[in-house]
């Protein structure tokens, strides 16, 4: 067990590392968010808007330029962690392929790389729910924060689950961008009337916009679509898993599963090569 652990620990460590090294998501992170939920609240309008809050039963009003910002924030932490986990798994692949194939414990990557997920996660949402707190107070923060942290690991799964399908940096976040576009543009009911239709209980971060929302507006407690959006957070993450343990299985027959023997092997049945000594002549 202590050598799991010790595996574990040392996937870790070079999984962190290689989100380190992202200075690009890093940047975006850091000027990305306040610049965007800063614009969506001082430009849009401030007129009130109707919002349906499903696990509540019933419709709430909220400033228009406040829902523009959660939703704005739910999509630049859809946009960021996707991009830094597909960034990070796509160019750790052969890396992790190669210490797969030396026997290192693929569970121990995979898991080393959910983990590194919900960090990721929980660090850019706590720190988009701190910016939003300056221009307004959620009636419950927690929800409001676990809303945003749902939103930003299920497109980390997603990211991950890309970097194994897709060869492309750019086709990756082309996805990313594209499918977190689609997926929140279609809930706010500035920009889709028909927002609350039930349809919209099918996109993956139905939950966790229900869940900011509700935070944001209501002071009693409607954490059941967190469930919602934990179950797209879980399936994603599993997916991710998935695919991460199918890009790094062993193709090698199953007779071979040591390479050292197999060479050793290779050797010994190997034909012995008598090589002349070039000063002996010819025919002795």
């Amino acid at each position: 067990m202590k050598r799991w652990w010790r595996y574990f620990g040392t996937a870790m460590r070079f999984t962190l590392l290689e989100q380190a090294r992202n200075r690009l998501a890093l940047v975006i992170v850091v000027v990305f968010v306040p610049v965007w939920t800063t614009l969506a609240f001082e430009v849009v309008t401030r007129l009130p808007v109707r919002f349906y809050v499903r696990p509540a039963g019933r419709a709430v009003t909220m400033d228009g330029n406040v829902l523009t910002q959660i939703t704005g924030a739910l999509q630049a932490l859809a946009l960021i962690v996707g991009f830094m986990m597909f960034v990070a798994t796509a160019r750790s692949a052969p890396f992790d392929r190669r210490l797969a194939l030396a026997g290192y414990p693929r569970l121990c990557l995979a898991l080393a790389k959910i983990s590194a997920l919900v960090l990721v996660a929980a660090a850019v949402a706590a720190y988009a729910t701190s910016w939003m707190h300056l221009f307004w107070q959620p009636r419950q923060l927690p929800l409001f924060a676990a809303g945003l942290f749902t939103g930003a690991l299920i497109y980390g799964g997603i990211g991950i689950v890309l970097a194994v399908v897709l060869r492309s940096e750019l086709a990756g976040m082309f996805l990313v961008i594209m499918i977190s576009f689609i997926d929140l543009l279609l809930q706010n009911p500035i920009s889709n009337p028909d927002a609350d239709s039930a349809v919209m209980r099918y996109l993956p971060a139905y939950g966790a916009m229900q869940s900011a929302v509700a935070g944001g507006s209501l002071s009693s407690v409607t954490w059941s679509s967190l469930l919602l959006g934990a179950g797209w957070a879980a399936a994603a993450a599993t997916a991710g898993m998935t695919a991460f343990a199918l890009g790094t299985r062993s193709h090698r027959p199953q007779h071979s599963t040591d390479p050292t023997m197999s060479a050793v092997a290779h050797l010994q049945d190997a034909q012995p090569v008598v090589v002349a000594d070039p000063g002996t002549p010819a025919g002795r």
